[in-house]
């Protein structure tokens, strides 16, 4: 199915939930995911759907953000083994590999936890271009000259804190990264998708085969899609320009009106990723390149938009918003199939390696197994279920094709039948105790034996602190 001269394209796209791709709505046939509420519009996404090998439940297993990377670029799985720390020295990555089979590599990304002092996930890559300022990077100095703090939050961002800052100091900081914006081609997607055209552009001339990461931090909030994409909000809404929610139950910060102009700004973050991604897609199709290349394109995972009634991601929001993703495979032949074999992201770069051709003498033990049997067609299976959670939470996850449960430290566990009900509405776990023991006894005693669940578990990752709240 492939040979060792093909590139490799790997697009990470964070915080992406699954049925905000149209694509995906329109296999489940939703017409959109939140009442008053636009779906927002993903014609590029869409059009590589149809020219890919679709997933439909590609799942990560240790959360969040770097852990993810580091199940991508190893191969190994990250839970329970690591939490969000630095890429160890002794772990051999994709781009060292591919670099032993003569590739050029590169790294485009403007996800800043991957370039943060020792955190080492350039490593193996022979270039690396970083662009600044996203989230609570320490870029810019607050406070902000252009903007004023004060039309971004409410009163409760200045008490609630996450870590060691309140949130309105968190929004600050936010605001002083992008003050010196002034033209949509500032924002951050158009400036990640430009570079890694020019990337592109330089390194297909001079080298036979080339590997790119392209990791894009949006959609991953503060949600602030340029004017012409901030179409899916109210426009009667006259509140704060809500850029950025607070963790926790998001009734108690917010009215019902606020909640969906929240959600609207994410629609108008995707759509507007979506369309830059569009134009470095149509970029490689004028290279020439598609017929050249093997390109995935994925998710780290989702965010909870309040759908069980909080925002941001935590250990106890293990629901398909958070751990369901867009997963697709574009092959050189550009054979469109939608699959619904369980994989996870270890397997990755076996499937990567194995679509290489790689002779039997070129092995390295992985932990992921390759699903190229699913990408040619021959099975729709591949795991039997997945297992996912966060390496310092108590909290777990198992799902198959048909039925999630969540694992509950406090006994108080939920179970969900997933074709019945996608949406994870009605939890079954009272009333089928049974099929509640058969999920858990799937689950190995060493990840079930932690007991301290920690709150704000997104703040102590991002900003260092306590993550007490």
């Amino acid at each position: 199915m492939g040979k060792p001269d093909l590139n490799v394209i790997v697009v990470v796209l964070d915080s992406l939930r699954q049925d905000h791709v149209g694509f995906y709505r329109g296999l489940y046939g939703w017409r959109s995911v939140f009442d008053n509420v636009p779906p927002p519009d993903t014609p590029n996404l869409d059009k590589l759907a149809s020219e890919s090998i679709v997933f439909t439940n590609a799942y990560p297993s240790g959360l969040p953000t770097v852990p993810v990377r580091e199940e991508l670029l190893t191969g190994q799985f990250t839970l329970p083994y690591h939490p969000w720390s630095p890429m160890h020295p002794d772990s051999y990555t994709m781009p060292e590999l591919l670099r032993g089979l003569g590739y050029f590599t590169g790294l485009v990304a403007d996800t800043y936890h991957l370039f943060k002092p020792s955190m080492n996930y350039t490593k193996g890559f022979d270039t690396w271009f970083f662009i600044r300022g996203q989230e609570y990077d320490a870029y810019g100095i607050p406070p902000p000259v252009n903007r004023r703090v004060e039309d971004y939050v409410t009163k409760d961002y200045y008490s609630n804190y996450a870590g060691s800052r309140s949130y309105a100091d968190l929004v600050a900081q936010f605001l002083a990264n992008i003050d010196d914006w002034r033209g949509e081609e500032d924002w951050f997607a158009a400036r990640v998708f430009k570079a890694a055209v020019n990337w592109v552009k330089n390194a297909y001339r001079k080298y036979s085969r080339f590997m790119l990461w392209v990791d894009s931090f949006d959609p991953h909030e503060p949600w602030m899609p340029p004017p012409r994409f901030d179409k899916y909000t109210d426009p009667n809404y006259k509140g704060p320009k809500l850029i950025l929610p607070m963790g926790g139950e998001a009734s108690k910060w917010y009215t019902s009106e606020q909640i969906n102009y929240i959600r609207g700004l994410y629609a108008g973050e995707v759509a507007y990723v979506d369309y830059y991604f569009g134009e470095f897609y149509n970029a490689l199709r004028d290279l020439g390149l598609l017929e050249q290349s093997i390109i995935i394109l994925l998710a780290d995972h989702g965010h909870p938009l309040a759908d069980h009634g909080k925002f941001l991601k935590g250990g106890d929001r293990l629901y398909s918003e958070l751990l369901k993703v867009p997963f697709m495979v574009r092959l050189p032949n550009g054979r469109h199939l939608v699959a619904d074999a369980i994989i996870q992201f270890p397997d990755v770069l076996p499937t990567i390696l194995n679509l290489l051709n790689l002779p039997e003498t070129y092995t390295y033990p992985l932990a992921g197994r390759s699903f190229i049997n699913v990408l040619n067609g021959s099975t729709n299976r591949h795991r039997a279920y997945a297992i996912m959670g966060y390496h310092e939470a108590a909290d777990r996850c198992i799902r198959d094709n048909e039925w999630s449960l969540i694992y509950r430290p406090d006994g108080k566990h939920e179970l969900y039948n997933l074709t019945k009900d996608p949406r994870e509405r009605v939890n079954l776990a009272g009333e089928m105790p049974d099929k509640v023991n058969e999920m858990l006894s799937k689950l190995a005693l060493w990840f079930m034996n932690r007991s301290r669940p920690i709150r704000q578990l997104q703040a102590k990752y991002e900003l260092g602190g306590t993550g007490k709240v």
